[in-house]
């Protein structure tokens, strides 16, 4: 049995280092293939393909009626790519976070955030609840889709004029389908890799008596996060740093709009929310949202002090959950830690880096 769940777990990484290989590749030569930036691309195809494990696990829960790991799974899987994900491809390479991004999908990221912890007020998602999310998923994504087609379009069309001459020819069908294969074998490995290491994962920590929204809001919102953390960490190593970030706007967005949306409208009475989450977990995915905007707007950048910042919040954040579960004598103190000198602590270095950037914007105004 150990060594049946070791082999799993070796097969699994593997499986997710090649995939997230592929889907790379593929993915930054589509963008250039098709017209449409690489950041859409990561916020699209990217986003919305490592995202189906948690889609995936979601609606089998819901169906199974154990909600508590369909809610729990996508509040841990926000806070897993922001704090974590984000984390960690920041520590290999820091990430130039696009103009883009901070005028419109970062603000739209905590908006959606919160109008998801408004739904949650009443402890349900409904199946209205679920139709408005969808339907906004589907609004977004065509949007997004015609907009960058559309700049990419005058952008030619200015170089053309310029340069007096006609825009490099894409590759062909031939090319177009070999960067679609490889984005399709890239995601199957992906959620294949992430399959294996979240049952074994799953099935331990049921024996040892956890709870289901525990479960989901670590075991399994970290199993479902693999692809994105392997997607992320691959493309900021190949210096496509706008799918890494992309990736994870992308993906918390369509966590909330489409994996809640869509789990709501199928789940024969809508999806219940424990009063732990409305409480804890929703409130401290604000925050990581939240926590993106000042990051995200000093300097246009997240540097690998910030990614380190992310990360060890996200062990603490785990470490909190696991203290709470087993009711440990060390969990008052943890908690006095964290909220009387850690968090302080960050809000006094974001401050600072917000009016650095400010200064440096008022002072040198060509470079904004």
């Amino acid at each position: 049995m150990t060594l049946s769940t070791f082999a799993f777990f070796v097969c699994g990484l593997a499986a997710l280092i090649v995939g997230a290989e592929w889907l790379v590749r593929g993915a930054a030569r589509l963008a250039a293939s098709v017209g449409i930036s690489p950041l859409v691309v990561g916020l699209t195809v990217v986003a919305f393909g490592t995202s189906s494990p948690e889609l995936g696990v979601s609606v089998m829960s819901s169906l199974s009626d154990q909600a508590g790991i369909a809610v729990g799974n996508v509040v841990g899987s926000n806070i897993c790519n922001v704090l974590l994900i984000l984390g960690l491809s920041a520590l290999f390479a820091p990430l130039i976070v696009a103009r883009q991004l901070i005028r419109i999908e970062v603000p739209l990221m905590v908006g959606v955030s919160f109008l998801f912890a408004f739904m949650a007020l009443d402890r349900e998602f409904g199946r209205l609840d679920g139709i408005l999310l969808f339907g906004g998923a589907i609004v977004y994504t065509v949007w997004v889709i015609r907009r960058s087609r559309r700049e990419s379009q005058e952008s030619r069309k200015n170089s053309s004029m310029t340069e007096g001459e006609n825009p490099p020819a894409t590759g062909g069908v031939k090319s177009l389908v070999w960067q679609l294969c490889l984005i399709v074998a890239g995601l199957a490995l992906l959620g294949l890799g992430a399959s294996w290491l979240v049952d074994a994962a799953v099935t331990l920590a049921r024996h040892f008596g956890v709870s289901d929204l525990l479960i989901g809001l670590t075991v399994v919102a970290l199993g479902t996060s693999l692809p994105e953390l392997a997607a992320s960490v691959m493309a900021s190593i190949r210096g496509e740093r706008d799918i890494a970030v992309g990736n994870i706007v992308g993906s918390n967005l369509f966590n909330i709009l489409v994996v809640i949306g869509f789990t709501a409208i199928v789940a024969p009475e809508g999806i219940p929310v424990a009063e732990t989450a409305v409480q804890f977990d929703i409130p401290v995915m604000l925050a990581v949202a939240a926590a993106c905007l000042p990051i995200f707007f000093s300097g246009h950048l997240i540097a690998r002090w910030e990614g380190l910042l992310f990360l060890s919040y996200y062990i603490a954040y785990t470490l909190y959950l696991i203290l709470n579960a087993l009711q440990h004598q060390a969990l008052p103190l943890f908690t006095t830690a964290m909220v009387g000198f850690f968090l302080p602590l960050t809000g006094i270095t974001l401050m600072v880096c917000l009016v650095r950037a400010y200064r440096q914007k008022h002072t040198h105004p060509s470079h904004s």
